[in-house]
């Protein structure tokens, strides 16, 4: 039964939408066209920002100074009881996906994905978000400047998950 659910979803959500749209007496099609021709000049409005972290990110890992920075804060993480193998993960992870899953893949290598240090870094890449990605990627979508409290908070709920993952696995 909840395969035929999982299979039928999508197009029943479709059905309904056209079928909405056509009792309505709306141009599907025309309201269609007009949300893609929207979401493609979001994407060129959004791309340089989504180039620039990507790049960053690249190279700061490849020059090795995300290494670097996890070794020096490794001494002061030990002192709060901070994993050494989660820091440089952690600083990644407010940057970017992708490397901070390169370094959970070479932290797997090393330790071993049942290792407590590989769960609390699976369960920290689960329950935190990359924090300064989505900032740019969706205020910058929609041309917003000031971000408020949005960093604070989003760093405050990021803090929680890698607390939560440490607590739980370590």
């Amino acid at each position: 039964m909840m395969l035929w659910i999982s299979r039928m979803l999508i197009p029943l959500t479709v059905g309904y939408i056209i079928s909405f749209g056509l009792i309505s007496h709306r141009p599907v099609f025309d309201d269609f066209l007009d949300g893609a021709k929207e979401g493609l000049q979001i994407v060129v409005g959004v791309l340089p920002s989504l180039i620039g972290l990507m790049t960053a990110a690249g190279v700061l890992r490849s020059c090795g100074l995300i290494e670097a920075l996890g070794e020096a804060l490794a001494v002061p993480a030990a002192r709060i009881h901070f994993p050494a193998e989660l820091v440089s993960i952690t600083l990644v992870r407010l940057v970017s996906n992708s490397a901070a899953i390169g370094l959970l893949l070479d932290l797997f290598e090393r330790a071993g994905p049942d290792s407590p240090a590989g769960m609390a870094a699976s369960v920290m890449l689960c329950s935190t978000e990359t924090v300064f990605y989505c900032i740019s990627v969706y205020f910058g979508s929609v041309q917003i400047s000031k971000t408020r409290y949005t960093i604070p908070g989003a760093l405050v709920a990021t803090a929680a998950g890698i607390w939560a993952a440490v607590v739980l696995c370590c």
